[in-house]
């Protein structure tokens, strides 16, 4: 074995896990191809003690206090896990390690409106947690899709701004029930499809309806359908599953436990690729238990490894033990 673990992704989730078993004198291995989900995000909300750090600062100074506690790293994607904890990198190596911890997280997968990607992260957003205090007070447009969630995000973004207009874009029709919400809350409708963004100076500026219509809007909010990176984990039998939240699929990620375990012993998952919905401190805290968790479990690998040579040196030494007496008998001793 290479090492003891080898976690598969450098964000929160990875490096919370990996600080956690360098701490506890575990030989880690990091394996991060350096494209975090967030990487496009001003800043990072939320994460006590860090609120609006932007990302690349925080996975560097996580890196940092992973390598101040011996942790390696290696910069590369794999491309196969099997059975064995075997690791395949893209530059044709092969590592192994007693445990794995995957930390891949996933990919947001935009609706089909031009200009959506470009702007994905800054004034396009989908999540009121990570971004939303930073459009308070200003011009919010929500864009519905099939099955999306465009008027739960509708009422939790006019939380924050008094100018909340929903875009029905391809959504369904409001039920009765939904029109009335939105009417409480003074959100505005506008029927038919969008067909793209007005930027100037590179922001946001307006909503492009199929009829030429443009709405001034400062930011947009849309329902990425969430789905974990979850490829390499096949060749181990594993596979994302659907995910439901009020009553619609918003993704698939990998079933595990809440210590991150999964259905294969000794193969961990935690952040994104395990959750979902998890924010960036939620996807650090899920590092840290996994971490803790396989740390525990391999001392108890290792005890009972331990208390099998005992017993085997124990018996060992009795049997030398009876010999002796037995050969002292015999000599009249």
């Amino acid at each position: 074995m290479d090492d003891d673990v080898v976690v598969v992704g450098g964000g929160a989730a990875g490096l919370s896990g990996a600080v956690t078993l360098a701490r506890s004198l575990r030989s880690v291995l990091v394996v991060d191809a350096g494209e975090p989900r967030n990487g496009p995000a001003d800043g990072v909300h939320n994460y006590l003690g860090r609120e609006g750090i932007a990302p690349a600062e925080l996975y560097a100074a996580g890196r940092a206090e992973a390598e101040a506690y011996g942790v390696e790293f290696t910069r590369a994607r794999v491309t196969a896990l099997a059975p064995g904890f075997r690791v395949t990198l893209d530059d044709g190596r092969t590592v192994s390690a007693r445990k794995l911890l995957v930390t891949t997280g996933l990919t947001d997968e935009l609706p089909d409106v031009p200009g959506l990607a470009e702007r994905w992260g800054r004034d396009v957003l989908h999540c009121p947690y990570c971004h939303g205090y930073e459009v308070r007070g200003r011009k919010i447009g929500v864009l519905t899709s099939p099955g999306g969630s465009g008027m739960h995000q509708a009422l939790l973004f006019s939380q924050l701004s008094e100018d909340v207009t929903v875009f029905l874009h391809t959504g369904a029709e409001p039920t009765a029930d939904e029109w009335e919400q939105l009417a409480a809350r003074g959100i505005d409708v506008v029927d038919g499809e969008v067909s793209g963004l007005e930027v100037t100076a590179d922001r946001l500026t307006g909503v492009r309806l199929a009829s030429g219509r443009v709405v001034a809007r400062d930011a947009l909010v849309v329902a990425p359908r969430f789905t974990a990176n979850a490829g390499v984990l096949a060749g181990l039998g594993l596979v994302a599953e659907p995910v439901e939240m009020n009553g619609r699929v918003m993704g698939h990620q990998v079933p595990a436990a809440p210590t991150g375990a999964t259905s294969v012993p000794g193969v961990y998952v935690a952040g994104n690729v395990a959750d979902v919905s998890a924010q960036v401190i939620v996807s650090a805290a899920a590092g840290m238990r996994a971490g803790a968790m396989i740390n525990a479990e391999l001392v108890m690998e290792e005890t009972r490894a331990a208390v099998e040579r005992r017993r085997v040196l124990s018996a060992a030494s009795g049997s030398e033990r009876h010999t002796a007496l037995t050969g002292d008998r015999a000599h009249g001793v």
